[in-house]
């Protein structure tokens, strides 16, 4: 029996902890966003802390429901999730110290002729040591990013901070500036300090004449600490808006947090949108004034760009009247690298959009705009005036907005009642909210996005023009 018991509490440990891994990976390893800001609580309940109860409170009975009950249970959980546990090295240096813990508890309490094997403590010991493991390492991967910097003088580093568009800032800038010098960007939406040691060491060519850093933050300080890292010579603020306000609380303190980032001690300029209402002085300019007559659809965006005496005409191949702020935070950042904004321009005029940010795919005669990254009410609102414009069916698939409060939401689905004719939600966390502002004939809610191909293969036909506006993991 002693065997049985010993194998069963290992296996439940480990199950607790992949749990446990899971959100903590989700929530980049804040154990507080896992506890304050879970959107799913009952996931909490029913796969953490009834197990947890059962093992203590119901004795050898325990196990039947272990086998029978729980472990199916979270295996379906686990298989459904369109965002699953990665095996990085972090997280098999959890699990590698949660098992050597777990065995040295359970061999240690039979040694003493005991059966009483915790859960609590093993867990609660690798967590705290995973913790204190991955802050030591990260200090020798920061302090080899900090010597490979060192050792390339002459890079010159921009960052690029934003409520919104960012992405899009450093992948605009990347191709124009790109044209002219070797330019390198953090990949992907790596913006936060271990992602960009990360990618230093890395990645990081040693030819690089620019490096393109993008940072976000989710509180104060989280731009303050990448710009004392890298140090950038340029940087731009992108528009400021509500994005992630449930952690900043209030607009002034997403704006303070965004304007870290002029306090690098080797700022030359900085180009900040007027959305951050901040002064400009001798290195930081104010920019958005000087974009004039944007007319979108959906072939492109063009705009003017007022110059001073001059003004220059720009024509861009991506979608969304938003992505003229972007273009030209990057227009400007060229011309300070050197390259002139005439040139920049015609440069402009064969940008790539950014994948999953207003991307267009024509497929069996429906148009899909992939809008899934972008996730702020301005950039959403955008979207549904653009696709306002098609004469045919419409249809939005969307999440509604995540990180955000009712009220934006509130207008994102009485919005989305005027233009579309058929709204499908993936998500539960606004599905109330969509429920009240959206004509019940033509909402559909999907309980499980795993059939997002079924439904949309007998709710929409060849004519249709589908948007997919933001895109919420199952675990939001």
């Amino acid at each position: 029996m002693s065997w049985f018991l010993l194998i069963s509490h290992i296996l439940l440990v480990l199950s607790l902890g992949w749990y446990l891994a899971t959100n903590l990976q989700w929530y980049s390893y804040k154990i507080e966003r896992v506890v304050l800001h879970h959107t799913k609580y009952h996931w909490h309940i029913i796969y953490f802390l009834i197990p947890l109860f059962a093992y203590y409170f119901t004795g050898i009975y325990f196990w039947i429901y272990f086998y029978f009950a729980y472990l199916p249970t979270l295996w379906l959980w686990h298989k459904k999730l369109d965002k699953k546990l990665v095996l990085t090295g972090r997280i098999k240096r959890f699990f590698a110290l949660l098992l050597s813990l777990t065995l040295f508890q359970d061999l240690l309490m039979l040694a003493r002729g005991s059966e009483s094997f915790g859960v609590i403590l093993p867990l609660a010991v690798a967590v705290i040591g995973s913790m204190a493991i991955e802050k030591v390492l990260m200090h020798g991967y920061k302090l080899a990013a900090k010597k490979r910097l060192e050792s390339m003088p002459d890079l010159i580093v921009v960052g690029i901070t934003a409520s919104y568009g960012k992405t899009s800032i450093k992948n605009f800038l990347a191709q124009i500036a790109g044209r002219k010098m070797k330019v390198y960007a953090t990949p992907r939406s790596v913006n936060t300090l271990g992602g960009v040691i990360k990618d230093i060491n890395e990645s990081l060519p040693e030819d690089t004449d620019v490096y393109i850093v993008e940072m976000g933050a989710r509180g104060a300080g989280d731009i303050a600490e990448i710009t004392n890292f890298v140090k950038p010579h340029y940087a731009v603020v992108g528009v400021v808006g509500p994005q992630h306000i449930e952690y900043f609380k209030t607009l002034q303190h997403i704006r303070d947090t965004k304007m870290e980032i002029v306090a690098s001690p080797r700022l030359k300029r900085a180009w900040v949108h007027k959305s951050a209402k901040v002064k400009p002085n001798e290195k930081v300019k104010i920019f958005g004034d000087e974009i004039e007559s944007v007319k979108a659809t959906l072939e492109g965006v063009e705009f003017d760009l007022a110059l001073g005496p001059k003004s220059l005409h720009v024509q861009i191949p991506l979608l969304g009247a938003f992505n003229a702020v972007n273009v030209t935070a990057a227009l400007h950042v060229a011309n300070d690298l050197g390259l002139p904004y005439e040139e920049a321009v015609s440069y402009a005029k064969e940008l790539k959009p950014v994948e999953h940010r207003l991307q267009r795919i024509d497929a069996g005669g429906k148009i899909i705009i992939d809008d899934s990254f972008n996730g702020n009410v301005e950039g959403m609102l955008s979207s549904f005036e653009l696709v306002s414009q098609y004469k045919g069916r419409k249809v939005l698939i969307t999440p509604g907005l995540v990180e955000s409060d009712v009220e934006l939401n509130e207008k994102v689905a009485k919005k989305a009642d005027e233009i579309f004719d058929l709204i499908i939600v993936t998500s539960k966390i606004n599905r109330p909210i969509f429920k009240k502002y959206v004509d019940k004939e033509k909402l559909q809610i999907l309980e499980d996005k795993s059939k997002m191909e079924q439904i949309l293969a007998e709710k929409t036909a060849p004519g249709d023009l589908i948007l997919f506006a933001n895109d919420a993991p199952s675990f939001i």
